[in-house]
């Protein structure tokens, strides 16, 4: 018998794990962060001979470019809680023991945006998660009142599994657990929110006084004693 096989009861199966952290204290941390990326950003868009636009998106070698002293704090920072995450998310998965673990950047960049700018929906390749940062962006009552945009103006919007089945899909109340379909996270300077790369996401239009900057990353996690949690026989 297989030792995943289901037995007789509820399962709530595949959940979808997203973390959502604070970074206490920033405002003189982003403030350096947002001169140095913006060095960064004069810098690229010379190199590549490109005029200053409403969407700005970094090469991914941001670990290696900001020489900031608090910068290695912030990446143990994102490590930790990366870590924190994968934990709690793979609870019941994992040896009771628990598992050492590796955590490899596979690449980490910025963006900034305004005047009504976005990323349109995608996943990322080549990790198993990804995260935000959120380096500046308008205070929260100011953003709201956007004419157009409201409360959603930058939001980081994650959409769910049966997103893509539900246009099609009848509802009742039979079917709640799928509303909504989407869940919404405000930008917060200090905030890190990690997801799983394959979880489907947009950055939607923002507009402000401010230019909305964030961080993000790709990261893989590995066990030390390598990745096989199951033996490979036939079942």
């Amino acid at each position: 018998m297989s030792d995943i096989e289901l037995k007789p009861g509820f399962h709530a199966l595949w959940p979808t794990p997203l973390g959502i952290y604070r970074l206490a204290g920033v405002s003189e941390f982003n403030a350096l962060l947002v001169r140095a990326l913006g060095a960064i950003r004069a810098e690229q868009l010379e190199q590549r001979r490109q005029a200053p636009a409403n969407f700005f998106a970094s090469d991914d070698d941001l670990l290696q470019r900001i020489k900031l002293k608090e910068w290695d704090q912030f990446v143990r920072f994102v490590v930790d809680r990366l870590h924190d995450t994968v934990e709690q998310a793979n609870a019941g998965s994992w040896p009771a023991e628990g598992l050492n673990l590796e955590v490899a950047m596979k690449g980490m960049w910025f963006q900034c945006s305004n005047g009504g700018a976005f990323h349109d929906v995608h996943t990322h390749g080549n990790c198993s998660w990804s995260g935000v940062y959120v380096v500046q962006v308008d205070e929260a009552p100011l953003r709201a009142r956007h004419p157009v945009y409201g409360a959603a103006n930058g939001v980081t919007r994650f959409y769910g599994p049966p997103f893509a089945t539900l246009g099609g899909a009848f509802v009742d109340v039979a079917n709640a657990y799928l509303q909504p379909p989407h869940r919404d996270v405000e930008p917060v300077p200090g905030q890190l929110t990690i997801f799983p790369s394959w979880l489907a996401h947009q950055a939607l239009p923002y507009a402000g006084d401010a230019d909305r900057i964030i961080i993000s990353f790709n990261a893989s996690v590995h066990a030390t004693g390598g990745d096989q949690l199951h033996d490979y026989s036939p079942r």
